[in-house]
């Protein structure tokens, strides 16, 4: 993967802020990756049941009294998510153009919103609730900020973009927009004014497949594989200058 840059030479104070950036976004995804895995693994239900990417929901893994390393995932969410807050933060600094500073903008903003999903685990449901409605809503807004400044820029040398990177960005909003419309949708789910969060994490009897739940999972790894790739632009904008 290649990275182009229209700035010219790199200076001394954006190499630093690139580096910061770098090595607090990989701490963070990392930090996203640990709790997840040691959570997923440890998962135990009620009835004795381990976790499954196929029906089991991201707020049942923090869920504290359901799943036995809640703490784990909670923490990793919450401190992950902060260490990817100053990613963007050193990252929209080295802004080359104005889509850019705003994706970097309202990804922090995203970013804060998933840092509360583990602050305020399901338990404290309103506030996980909002938590991660908004992560939803605005990372959506981040990815598409981020695709005008793809295409407005295109043909021409980005900073803040590897190959492939509009074909991840566009999945990943299309991912994201889907779960978003699902929740604001009644399909049965949301019937009688049940809110689409409650059937997803208060279910019974559950099903062994369940489509929102695959849809959650889906859009939340591929915004984490575009943070990837935006957290890699920080590395390869330092080894090209």
């Amino acid at each position: 993967m290649s990275v182009l840059n229209d700035k010219g030479p790199m200076t001394s104070k954006e190499q630093k802020l690139s580096k910061l950036a770098f090595r607090f976004g990989l701490l963070g995804l990392l930090g996203h990756l640990i709790g997840l895995l040691a959570a997923s693994l440890g998962f135990s239900d009620y009835s004795g049941q381990g976790f499954s990417f196929f029906n089991f929901s991201l707020s049942e893994l923090g869920q504290y009294g359901h799943s036995e390393l809640a703490v784990v995932f909670n923490g990793g969410l919450f401190f992950g998510s902060l260490s990817l807050v100053l990613f963007a933060l050193f990252a929209l600094q080295n802004s080359d153009g104005p889509w850019v500073l705003t994706s970097f903008s309202v990804l922090v903003a995203s970013l804060l919103a998933l840092a509360c999903v583990g602050l305020f685990p399901v338990n404290v449901y309103h506030l996980h609730i909002l938590g991660i409605e908004y992560f939803f809503y605005f990372a959506a807004m981040s990815v598409a900020a981020y695709l005008i400044y793809l295409l407005r820029r295109r043909g021409r040398p980005k900073r803040f973009a590897l190959r492939g990177s509009l074909l991840l960005s566009g999945l990943t909003l299309g991912l994201l927009l889907v779960f978003i419309l699902m929740a604001h949708t009644d399909d049965g789910m949301v019937a009688n004014g049940t809110w689409f969060y409650h059937d997803l994490v208060m279910v019974e009897p559950r099903p062994e497949i369940r489509f929102p739940v695959i849809m959650e999972w889906a859009a939340l790894f591929s915004f984490m594989g575009w943070l990837l790739s935006l957290v890699w632009t920080q590395r390869e904008m330092r080894r090209l200058d």
